[in-house]
């Protein structure tokens, strides 16, 4: 098998090996009567609530599409939401299979329909997640204003660091425009497609200061982590238990969750756990966390896998290729 091919199996599987062994790690730590009383919990969910709570995710979603064309109507480009929305589904659908591959194929989809340089959307993709980067870290300086002690305890549990993504993601851009500038004058043939490649994901970056809407962009950024926090929280009423979980444990979960979900395939295995160990260091039942976790993870995934595969199988029929 050529190392190529290796690596790209190895970054599939080793991220869902994680999720199944701290799945397995969970079953062997727990009595036969905390997995009944888990698995009880689960199919006992209230449907009403988890409906709602897959109700802000989906709008979550719808506005994350809508909020991209802020990005592209400066680089003199239209996005229509039709086209958008698909995009970004199919890119979370992606994202369960390969991790972190669901941006390239969101910017693949638009280069293919709407003729969108692929490496200019790929840039205000990269802008999208630097804004979200930073509703994240002000999420989580709240929450570790309130709660500093329980929130490092399960950060070292789960062998998470906030800051190593802000520092990876800060010294990748840096070291790609420092690369850019050493290779501006390049005749090597290349040397010269990558430069143009870079040159291509900095005009997309860039975009985010040329915008004319930046409010509409800065409102739709603060209502997608508003319905992030919402879907979280009202998942506390389907879960028999949970009802009278405090705000602060909802939040401090809400973290966690968010960090875990990126050590797996869309969280598998790793995001319940994580959960189900935030709400046990303030005296919730494990089981009773978990099956929150379960069912959040389950339901939002579940949406995904619909709509992301309706996506698929609908944008070659309503949209010709350019």
């Amino acid at each position: 098998m050529p190392r190529k091919k290796y690596i790209k199996y190895l970054k599939t599987i080793l991220p869902l090996f994680l999720g199944v062994f701290f799945v397995y790690l969970s079953y062997l730590h727990s009595t036969p009567q905390e997995r009944q009383a888990l698995y009880e919990n689960i199919l006992e969910a209230k449907i009403g609530y988890v409906l709602l709570s897959v109700s802000f995710g989906v709008l979550s979603h719808a506005s994350r599409a809508y909020r991209w064309k802020f990005l592209i109507e400066p680089l003199g480009y239209q996005l229509p939401f039709k086209l958008s929305f698909p995009a970004v589904m199919s890119g979370y659908l992606a994202n369960l299979g390969v991790p972190r591959s669901g941006e390239v194929l969101r910017a693949a989809t638009v280069a293919s329909y709407k003729r969108i340089p692929f490496e200019t959307s790929l840039g205000t993709i990269i802008s999208e997640r630097v804004a979200d980067l930073i509703m994240l870290f002000l999420v989580v300086s709240f929450t570790f204003f309130l709660q500093s002690e329980q929130l490092i305890f399960l950060f070292n549990r789960f062998e998470i660091n906030p800051f190593i993504g802000l520092l990876a993601l800060g010294i990748l851009i840096g070291g790609g425009i420092l690369f850019l500038r050493i290779i501006k004058r390049t005749k090597n043939k290349w040397l010269s497609k990558l430069r143009d490649f870079g040159q291509g994901i900095l005009l997309g970056m860039k975009s985010i200061l040329k915008m004319e809407k930046r409010w509409w962009f800065l409102f739709h950024t603060v209502f997608i982590w508003a319905m992030y926090i919402s879907m979280f929280f009202v998942m506390k009423y389907a879960i028999y238990g949970a009802e009278d979980i405090p705000t602060n444990v909802i939040m401090l979960a809400f973290v966690v969750g968010s960090f875990a979900i990126t050590l797996s395939n869309g969280g598998i295995g790793i995001y319940p756990i994580a959960i189900g160990s935030a709400m046990f260091l303030y005296g919730i039942p494990r089981e009773t966390g978990e099956a929150f976790g379960w069912v959040l993870w389950g339901s939002q995934t579940l949406i995904n896998i619909i709509l992301g595969s309706l996506s698929l199988f609908l944008l070659p029929i309503f949209h010709k290729k350019d």
